[in-house]
């Protein structure tokens, strides 16, 4: 699970980078929000997962379907929080970034 949070975080570097080339800061900034909105939720169900696979009796197949509805939670607030707080907003850019950062886990699966 590290390594694909890793690999969306990277995913979405490039992903700023390309639009910040395209559409300049604003655009570059959206595109790394959008990405955000995705890592972070998906990087604190991966440790809390992690962390539940260390107890003596193990991953409790409920704790997982628990931790995927407060990731889908989480990611919907910070989609709403960045749309209020960011004045500037590209939403093509947002949603390119939260769509990369979304899928780059294919890389993984093609890697191997």
């Amino acid at each position: 699970m590290l390594r694909l949070v890793s690999l969306q975080m990277i995913a979405t570097l490039i992903t700023g980078v390309i639009a910040g080339l395209l559409g300049g800061w604003s655009a570059m900034l959206s595109a790394v929000l959008g990405g955000i909105c995705c890592v972070v939720p998906n990087g604190i169900m991966a440790l809390r997962l992690f962390a539940g696979t260390q107890k003596v009796g193990g991953a409790n197949p409920a704790t997982f379907f628990i931790w995927e509805f407060v990731k889908i939670a989480l990611t919907l607030a910070l989609l709403i929080a960045t749309a209020r707080l960011y004045h500037d907003l590209n939403w093509l850019a947002l949603l390119c970034g939260f769509i990369v950062a979304l899928k780059s886990y294919i890389i993984l699966l093609f890697r191997h």
